[in-house]
């Protein structure tokens, strides 16, 4: 199994940047495609971005595209989330997620097996 282990959020005005990680140990991380999504209160968990094994191939939502990189370092089994251009609907609690290979790019939370636990990213207006 692999843990995740979430960290970097905080509290950021409109138009900010903010860089989180994502983590891992247990096994190695190159092991596993990787995903961020982000859940409100009352809300589903919602895709964010995902990227392949190695790196080479990212997907984005279109509420982040453009504004947001997702990046990994398997050399430190870790995963990052560049957020810039920050906006209000972006508050929300940011999860990283792992998935089997057959599975690399998906969106559906129910793909992915292995959760951290969270940070909060909160945009002020």
């Amino acid at each position: 199994q692999v843990q995740l282990v979430e960290s970097g959020g905080g509290l950021v005005q409109a138009g900010g940047s903010l860089k989180i990680s994502c983590a891992a140990s247990g096994r190695p991380l190159e092991n596993y495609p990787l995903a961020w999504f982000r859940q409100t209160p009352g809300m589903e968990r919602e895709f964010v971005a995902s990227i392949n094994w190695s790196g080479t191939y990212t997907w984005y939502s279109d509420s982040v595209k453009g504004r947001f990189t997702i990046s990994r370092d398997n050399a430190k089994d870790t995963m990052y989330l560049q957020m810039n251009s920050l906006k209000p609907e972006d508050t929300a609690v940011y999860y990283c997620a792992a998935t089997g290979l057959y599975y690399s790019g998906s969106h559906e939370k129910e793909k992915y097996e292995y959760w951290g636990q969270g940070t909060q990213v909160t945009v002020s207006s």
